[in-house]
């Protein structure tokens, strides 16, 4: 039986929308209580908790789906509650059919776990999404760091599009973030229980790149002693991540064009097609329109990989995040290490907020690292200058 946890601050929303769930044979508790909560799943394993609020629910690691009221700033609410890692957003009593499916495929994951039914499990994970699967790899993405405008604006159009298969290409220089904002992406979209795959095109010499893609059969050329799979292939049924798209060679930019307008490939050394069901999200640190006038990128391809594009701000255009993504790296980087984090002094936070930062958020853990191994018991605006200088 499904155990649900109602923690709502409406006494009439408790009373109703428990009696309704009890009814249709769901194993009800509620509070309105967030200490209460707590202590209530550490008595009782609950499967999903009701909330009205994210903040109380996101600490108990348990999936959460947000119920709004007719009445509510849903628009911002939903924002919150997806970055506070909510399987769902649902209005009350507008959305109750749809927090039935919910639960219905809850109860449904769980009565397989426990008989053991494994085929039946992977079919419904490829098709429903179960919310467990989903939680997990949710809560496995590393947050996106900041409360600057230019930030939650990309938190805002990852809620918007996620739900959709449109293809994305993601812009911006390097180190701003761009494989986290497709991870995100991934992890809120309806193919979160699926592969997420990576490829880095420009890692991957131009003679090899076909082969990577879409795979080779065996003996198709000198070094391929058997069949393999390319990463169209892999990522069937969740998110391909084409990161640097913009230095794929020409030759193999016209492929990834066929495999984007017919959903099929074929592997190198073979004539036979493969149909592949892929959503495809490209990066670039380049400027692709540039490129095109340069004669290095397909216009073609660039209209079919940018039906949305999101831009990462770098760091120097977000400068009030950088307290927080620094306090961040800190427990991070400290928690890796096993060591107690270090506190930061006011004047070395404001140092760190004068640098250039060329090399953006992933400059900045790589100089908050250097400083917890090399400074005393806290950070001073001295070990700033002294160790953090380009």
């Amino acid at each position: 039986m499904t155990k649900v946890l109602i923690l709502d601050r409406s006494k009439s929303m408790r009373k109703t929308l428990g009696e309704r769930l009890a009814y249709e044979g769901y194993a009800i508790e509620s509070t309105d209580d967030a200490s209460e909560a707590s202590k209530m799943c550490s008595r009782m394993a609950f499967d999903l908790v009701l909330t009205d609020d994210s903040r109380t629910a996101s600490p108990l690691g348990i999936p959460f789906i947000v119920l709004a009221g007719a009445g509510d700033n849903q628009i911002q609410q939903a924002v919150a509650a997806f970055r506070d890692g909510a399987i769902d957003f649902l209005q009350i009593p507008a959305d109750i059919n749809r927090l039935y499916d919910t639960l219905r495929r809850c109860s449904q994951a769980d009565g397989e776990a426990q008989t053991g039914d494994a085929a039946t499990a992977r079919r419904n994970a490829a098709t429903a999404t179960p919310v467990r699967a989903r939680r997990v790899r949710t809560s496995a993405v590393q947050p996106i760091i900041g409360s600057s405008a230019v930030i939650e604006h990309v938190r805002q159009v990852i809620d918007r599009i996620a739900a959709f298969d449109t293809r994305t290409l993601i812009v911006g220089e390097n180190g701003t973030g761009k494989e986290l904002v497709a991870h995100w992406l991934h992890a809120k979209s309806r193919r979160a229980a699926g592969p997420f795959v990576e490829v880095n095109c420009a890692a991957i010499p131009s003679e090899l790149i076909e082969s990577e893609l879409f795979g080779h059969e065996r003996g198709a050329f000198t070094s391929a002693i058997k069949q393999r799979k390319g990463k169209f292939e892999q990522a069937t049924g969740g998110t391909l991540f084409m990161d640097e798209i913009g230095d794929m060679s020409l030759a193999a930019q016209a492929k990834v064009l066929r495999a984007l307008q017919e959903n099929r490939i074929s592997r190198v050394g073979s004539d036979k097609d493969i149909a592949v069901d892929v959503r495809v999200i490209a990066a670039t640190n380049k400027n692709l329109r540039e490129e095109i006038a340069r004669g290095n990128f397909r216009e073609d391809l660039y209209h079919r990989l940018s039906v949305i594009v999101i831009r990462v701000p770098p760091l120097r255009e977000r400068l009030s995040d950088i307290p927080e993504l620094t306090r961040h790296f800190v427990e991070e980087i400290s928690e890796n290490y096993g060591i107690a984090p270090k506190k930061i002094d006011e004047d070395a936070m404001q140092a760190l907020s004068a640098l250039r930062w060329s090399g953006n958020v992933r400059e900045l853990r790589n100089v908050v690292e250097r400083l917890i191994i090399l400074s005393g018991d806290r950070i001073t605006r001295g070990d700033v200058q002294a160790y953090c200088q380009s």
